[in-house]
């Protein structure tokens, strides 16, 4: 399906909206496939992709893969940032992470952290979107707490992308070893997929119904072009769907092995079958008819 730095385009009108951009939010559980997605709304003229961008206060703003070109434009987007409210050195990932809902000693760190993060994050936004030109920011970190602070940013046009991916794929994923991320079992990662929807969910409906969009992998696979076209119509960007054949996978600041590769494809095809777990079947019947529920949908 996938074989193998786009800079984006501003579009037309670009500069009267450079003040507040949109920024596109892609959450869901990991491994559900938010990097090919990132990648190829990355080629769209005036969208950046951005990569996971919760990772910026871990690695003090500095990418972990190396390049003139991505250091150049990640140090440009520093040097408009900082580190003036000493985030870099703090624990932010406590109120991104879901997990860090269930640890009551993380909760005076969460709000202690909150405001400084809120202002941070807006400014990496600004930042981004000036130094690339952009209207658009894809950030894919996938957490739904970190789209919880995300909405409460005025300087910014928030849009949400639920993405979900057929659980049995999404558990076996997890559970691979020949990966960098850490490994789960079976109920592990049944447990996580859980808490990531219960909040995900959450997150999408609270947000207004205009700027949400319910994305399934699968059907992202099974017809790139449409689903593109209905998120760019989503949220008011008249670009083209790109040349799926050969995108770029740009100057993310951090994602998988996938962006390692300057060019790579996505063929529109079935999704993969995967070895069936009759405990994550029961375990996830729940969420099935959830989803069937929310809307909008990009297979509407």
């Amino acid at each position: 399906m996938i074989r193998g730095a786009r800079t984006p385009q501003p579009a037309a009108g670009a500069d009267a909206n450079l003040a507040r951009p949109k920024v596109v939010y892609v959450m869901g559980a990991g491994r559900s496939g938010s990097t090919i997605l990132g990648v190829a709304l990355g080629n769209c003229d005036g969208v950046l992709f951005a990569g996971e961008l919760d990772k910026w206060f871990a690695r003090s703003g500095v990418p972990r893969r190396s390049g003139a070109e991505l250091a150049s434009f990640w140090e440009a987007v520093s040097r408009d940032v900082g580190d003036e409210q000493g985030l870099f050195a703090a624990r932010t990932g406590w109120l991104e992470r879901s997990s860090a809902l269930l640890d009551p000693r993380k909760w005076p760190t969460r709000r202690r952290l909150r405001a400084r993060y809120r202002r941070v994050s807006q400014q990496l936004y600004l930042a981004l979107a000036a130094v690339s030109g952009a209207t658009h920011v894809v950030d894919t970190s996938h957490y739904p707490l970190r789209a919880r602070e995300l909405q409460a940013l005025d300087g910014i046009d928030l849009h949400l992308l639920l993405l979900v991916r057929d659980p049995q794929s999404v558990v076996a994923s997890l559970g691979r070893t020949d990966v960098a991320e850490r490994s789960f079992d079976v109920p592990t990662g049944n447990a996580y997929l859980w808490l990531t929807h219960l909040l995900s969910v959450w997150v999408f409906l609270r947000h207004p119904r205009d700027r949400r969009l319910f994305v399934r992998h699968e059907d992202f696979v099974a017809d790139p072009a449409r689903v593109l076209r209905r998120i760019l119509d989503g949220v008011g960007s008249s670009s083209a769907v790109p040349d799926l054949r050969s995108l770029r996978t740009g100057l993310p600041f951090h994602g998988n092995r996938l962006v390692g590769s300057q060019v790579v494809a996505l063929d529109a095809r079935p999704a993969a079958p995967v070895a069936r777990s009759r405990v994550t079947a029961v375990l996830q019947a729940p969420w099935r008819a959830v989803f069937s529920r929310l809307a909008p949908a990009a297979d509407e």
